[in-house]
C-alpha cells in the first residue's frame, strides 16, 4: 500500500461543538447512534431515554425535531447514499424507514411518520444499512440473523444466518453493503471471550448466497466498504484493509495505538476517517480522488496512504517515513 505520511493539526476550542444526551441508562454510546445529513446541516441521533430520534441543527446547535415511534431505545441509524432515506433500528426488534425532508436542496428535517415499519427479528437490532438505489434495507440483530427488506414494499426478501460452529449464542454487531450489493457481516459469539474464532466476517452476494468467511483475532468496533476493500477498526487499536471478495488482508494493519471507535470513507473513496477513543480524528489517505462519471464504481485503492491528526489528544505518532 506504500509509505505512510503523518501530518498533525489541532482544532481550536472555538471550532468544537458539543451535543449532549440525555441517553438511555446503560446504553453504550457509539457511532451507530449518529448520522449527519449529506449537506452537513443536520444531525440525527438515537439512544435517547425517551426512545426518540432527535434532529439537531448543526449550524444553530439547536434541537429542531423529536420523533417518537419506536417502543424502546433506538440503537442504530443509517442513511442511504443519496440522502433520501434514514433507517432506524431499536431494542423493540423493529426497524423503521424515514424520509429526510429537503427544501431547496437543503435537509430541513425528518418525516413525522415512518414510511415503513420492518419486522422479523427476535432480539435487539444492532446494525442497519439502506440502499435506495438497490431498493434494500438490511438489519442485523443480537439474535444472530441479518434480514433484507424491500424499501418500497416493506417486505422481507430473505433472512441470512451466518455460519457458526459454536453452540453459544451469536450476535451480529456490524454490517455494510457495497455498490453492487455484496453484504459484509461482522458476528461475535456471546459469552466466553477465550474462544479462538469468537469474531468473524462473512460475505454474501446480492442474492443472499454465502460466499466466504474469515475468523478475526480482534474485536471489530466498526467497518465500512470502499470500492473493493473492507475497512475495519478494532478495539485493539488497529485499522485493517481487507479484500472485499476474499476477506483476506490487503496490507498490514495500521496501529492507531488506542481503540478505534468508528471508521468512515469519503464519497470519492480517497480518505478514511478514523475516530479514536482518546477523541482524535485521524484522516488516512487511501487514494487519489477517482475521476468518475455519475454512477461509476470506484475499483481501486491507490498506492499511497497519509495519516492526518486533526483533533487534540495525547496519542503520539512517528512522523518519519518508514525505511
Amino acid at each position: 500500500m506504500g509509505m505512510v505520511d503523518l501530518l498533525i493539526g489541532v482544532l481550536s476550542d472555538r471550532s468544537q461543538r458539543f451535543i449532549y444526551g440525555p441517553f438511555a441508562p446503560g446504553l453504550a454510546v457509539s457511532s451507530q447512534l449518529f448520522v449527519v445529513s449529506h449537506d452537513g446541516k443536520l444531525l440525527f441521533s438515537g439512544g435517547h431515554w425517551d426512545n426518540s430520534i432527535r434532529v439537531t441543527s448543526l449550524t444553530r446547535i439547536r434541537l429542531i425535531g423529536q420523533h417518537i415511534r419506536h417502543m424502546d431505545v433506538v440503537t442504530c441509524l443509517a442513511t442511504d447514499f443519496c440522502g433520501i432515506h434514514l433507517i432506524s433500528g431499536s431494542r423493540d426488534t423493529t426497524c423503521m424507514i424515514w424520509q429526510i425532508l429537503v427544501q431547496g436542496g437543503v435537509a430541513v428535517g425528518l418525516s413525522p411518520k415512518p414510511l415503513q415499519v420492518l419486522y422479523g427479528h427476535t432480539d435487539e437490532v444492532s446494525s442497519v444499512h439502506i440502499s435506495t438505489e438497490l431498493d434494500v434495507a438490511i438489519s442485523g440483530s443480537r439474535d444472530g440473523t441479518v434480514i433484507v427488506h424491500s424499501i418500497r414494499r416493506g417486505q422481507c426478501m430473505r433472512t441470512l444466518r451466518p455460519p457458526c460452529e459454536s453452540s453459544l449464542p451469536m450476535a451480529v454487531h456490524n454490517l455494510a453493503m457495497s455498490w453492487d450489493g455484496h453484504i459484509v457481516v461482522h458476528t461475535s459469539i456471546e459469552g466466553k471471550s477465550s474462544l479462538k474464532d469468537k469474531n468473524a466476517l462473512h460475505l454474501y452476494s446480492v442474492n443472499g448466497k454465502h460466499l466466504s468467511s474469515a475468523s478475526l483475532k480482534e474485536q471489530v468496533s466498526d467497518l465500512c466498504i470502499a470500492g473493493e476493500h473492507v475497512l475495519l477498526g478494532s478495539r485493539q487499536g488497529f485499522l485493517s484493509f481487507r479484500d472485499l471478495y476474499s476477506l483476506t488482508l490487503s496490507t498490514s494493519p495500521i496501529d492507531m495505538r488506542v481503540p478505534v471507535h468508528c471508521v468512515s470513507v469519503t464519497k470519492e473513496h480517497s480518505h478514511a476517517l478514523v475516530g479514536l477513543e482518546d477523541g482524535k480524528l485521524i484522516i488516512v489517505g487511501i487514494g487519489r480522488p477517482a475521476e468518475m462519471r455519475p454512477g461509476q464504481i470506484t475499483r481501486k485503492l491507490w498506492g499511497s496512504r497519509r495519516l492526518t491528526q486533526i483533533s487534540s489528544g495525547e496519542t503520539e505518532y512517528n512522523t518519519q517515513h518508514p525505511k
